[in-house]
């Protein structure tokens, strides 16, 4: 007598389908920014970004002394000035975590003193649809 599958073709197909979404959404990449030297003046945050690819559902890491600086998100014109918005709240912990959630390109800045104006300290990514989304 021949045994009964214990499972049917469709739905090893479904479990499948359903482990493949739940595993695209729990593998998110950690950056931390800057790598070794952290998120601080003076260091090409382009180059650190280069040909790496950031998602939605990524995370970046700022690590830094807390009471030398911040980090700040902002839009492009005000990345380009080095100026914060009014009345925004600064991430000042020295061990801030941003999940990234929109497409499209993030701009970040240390609004303490002139760290972004004279040196530099500003971050901006291009952040791609998350693994899991069609057409990536």
């Amino acid at each position: 007598m021949a045994s009964q599958p214990l499972v049917s073709h469709h739905q090893a197909l479904l479990a499948l389908m359903v482990l493949a979404v739940l595993a695209s959404k729990t593998f998110a990449t950690v950056f931390i920014v800057g790598g070794d030297q952290g998120w601080r003046a003076r260091v090409d945050y382009a180059v650190w970004a280069e040909g790496k690819v950031f998602r939605v559902g990524d995370k970046l890491v700022f690590k830094y002394p807390k009471c030398f600086h911040n980090v700040v998100k902002v839009n492009e014109y005000q990345f380009q000035k080095c100026s914060a918005p009014r009345g925004v709240k600064a991430l000042a912990t020295g061990n801030d975590v941003v999940e990234l959630k929109t497409v499209g390109r993030n701009f970040y800045i240390c609004s303490v003193g002139r760290n972004c104006a004279d040196g530099c300290q500003k971050l901006v990514i291009d952040v791609k649809p998350h693994h899991g989304t069609a057409g990536h």
